[in-house]
């Protein structure tokens, strides 16, 4: 993929911090997403829970293969891509609208693109060392004002 075309979100999100931007609350479940991919530096996802049907693949698009994203349609085309028994659903660079969480989403699936031969408990790590308690306080404050 063009690098200066196609940026995985960890890479939006990064460039938004260094910037000095604030990373904007959304959503109590996309906000620890976002948490979880900046801190590891990582593309990861958030999929409300029931929108996936197993199974699920990593695969390669196909040519001429389209997702409805959250950035509008979206050429799947050479890029890797997360699909299940419905399709495609989500990239390194953007979600579809089929999974995205909404206003009443409770639960959730975090799908995190770590790296061949990357160790999967850096994850748990970043969520055990506190992140989940900090994400839910700056959420409530949000939500409070």
């Amino acid at each position: 993929m063009d690098p200066t075309r196609y940026r995985p979100s960890s890479e939006a999100l990064l460039r938004r911090l260094l910037k000095g931007e604030e990373l904007p609350a959304i959503h109590p479940l996309v906000d620890v997403n976002n948490c979880l991919s900046v801190t590891l530096a990582i593309p990861s996802c958030v999929m409300a829970e029931g929108t996936v049907e197993a199974p699920i693949r990593l695969r390669r698009g196909g040519e001429g293969e389209r997702m409805d994203s959250l950035r509008g349609d979206f050429d799947l085309a050479g890029k890797p891509l997360l699909s299940d028994a419905r399709g495609p659903f989500g990239t390194p660079i953007t979600d579809s609208r089929r999974v995205a969480v909404g206003e009443s989403t409770s639960t959730a699936w975090i799908v995190a693109y770590l790296p061949a031969g990357e160790d999967p408990a850096a994850v748990y790590s970043v969520l055990d060392d506190g992140l989940l308690s900090r994400v839910a306080r700056r959420s409530a404050s949000f939500v409070s004002e």
